[in-house]
């Protein structure tokens, strides 16, 4: 996901995006927009959009009015992945590492990843097991290997 329909613009039909990129406006970089949720997805086109002070303002195809702009709140914003840039060597897409087994380098499993948190200076794994245990997602001291293709992270962490 690139980020959410979070309010309404005007009566025109602009919405409010959270952008979840960085920088903030480069969602507006991407084409064919799919607007949903994990069970529905439709397309949508992106006619015009702009910074506007810290938030990112849209105009989609044929939303029209406020009404109908409306209607969209909580809308998740996604784009295919082959519309995503490749990633570098040891760069990750968040949805990547998502659902991922989370083990000590002992062989000893952690739990899966629930999600991502962004915290400013680093990214933290949020990891389901007996417990809910917060990792952050710093390469080569605690993130010790990602194995996309086998669905393992392998950490050196201890959650005691």
């Amino acid at each position: 996901m690139l980020g959410r329909i979070s309010g309404v613009y005007g009566v025109k039909g602009w919405v409010r995006v959270h952008s979840y990129t960085d920088p903030r406006d480069a969602i507006l970089g991407y084409a064919g927009w799919l607007l949903g949720n994990e069970q529905q997805w439709r397309g949508a086109h992106l006619e015009e959009g702009r910074k506007h002070g810290n938030a990112i303002i849209a105009k989609l195809a044929g939303v029209d009015d406020r009404e109908v702009a409306a209607t969209l709140l909580g809308t998740d914003v996604a784009v295919r992945r082959e519309a995503l840039p490749a990633t570098a060597d040891g760069e990750y897409y968040w949805t990547d590492l998502e659902g991922m087994r989370v083990v000590r380098e002992d062989g000893a499993e952690i739990g899966r990843v629930a999600y991502m948190l962004a915290t400013g200076d680093h990214d933290v794994m949020v990891v389901q097991g007996e417990r809910e245990v917060l990792i952050p997602f710093v390469t080569d001291r605690i993130v010790k290997d990602v194995d996309l293709a086998g669905g393992v992270i392998s950490v050196d962490w201890d959650w005691e």
